[in-house]
């Protein structure tokens, strides 16, 4: 594998991706060179605690429909929003107690809550949703990156309807990307939870890293998924 002068090396994700190993990059570098891709309307694969994740500059419709075509993901299915701190996420959702009770129990950490669509989060990344996912993962890592490039617009790293991608299987099967964050494998090896805390009472829609009861024992009875 080709190393450029900055010691990062070409990927087998495509002739134009980059991969940044952690294992010989500072993380300031790491975030910095991720930072500059995304500005430029690049897309990036980066590490979270559950999965490595796919994501863009949320106003980027370009990055955006591009992340739509590499995963080959259905055009209706949103992409949530990547934080680097629990605060920051809650100031996407004002005045949501539900949120933010959550937000203090669970975050950072592999928990994704479903609120109302702020103004300020473009329609395109929603798929015309009413509703956005946040996410405040709790990687060192990722939240460097995220403390230099904003907010990312993200899903999952892998094909629609394949498995997620854990970083302990071969990278060729990734989609396509500008940069890759090789961080190893992710410390839990699976997906984040989904409550969904748009409405008055909370409501699991995916079940992944915390279960039903621990939520409950937090923001009491819930429907969805279980």
């Amino acid at each position: 594998m080709r190393c450029d002068r900055h010691g990062a090396a070409r990927s087998p994700l495509g002739a134009a991706a980059l991969r940044l190993e952690s294992s010989k990059l500072e993380p300031d570098e790491i975030a910095r060179q991720v930072a500059a891709f995304v500005a430029r309307d690049g897309i990036a694969i980066v590490p979270t605690d559950t999965v490595y994740g796919i994501g863009c500059a949320p106003a980027s419709e370009a990055a955006v429909e591009r992340i739509f075509a590499v995963k080959r993901r259905p055009l209706a299915k949103p992409l949530s929003l990547h934080f680097g701190s629990a605060g920051e996420l809650l100031s996407y959702a004002p005045g949501n107690e539900l949120a933010a009770h959550a937000a203090a129990h669970f975050l950072p950490g592999p928990l994704t809550l479903i609120v109302a669509r702020p103004p300020s989060v473009a329609a395109f990344v929603t798929r015309g949703l009413a509703t956005v996912g946040l996410r405040a993962p709790a990687h060192a890592l990722l939240q460097a990156i995220l403390s230099r490039s904003g907010p990312l617009a993200a899903t999952s790293a892998n094909r629609s309807g394949e498995a997620a991608f854990t970083g302990s299987g071969p990278v060729t099967e990734l989609p396509e990307a500008d940069v890759f964050v090789d961080d190893g494998p992710t410390p839990l090896g699976a997906e984040s939870t989904i409550v969904d805390v748009s409405g008055r009472r909370p409501r699991i829609v995916r079940e992944g890293a915390i279960g039903r009861a621990m939520l409950e024992a937090v923001l009491g009875p819930m429907g969805g998924a279980g």
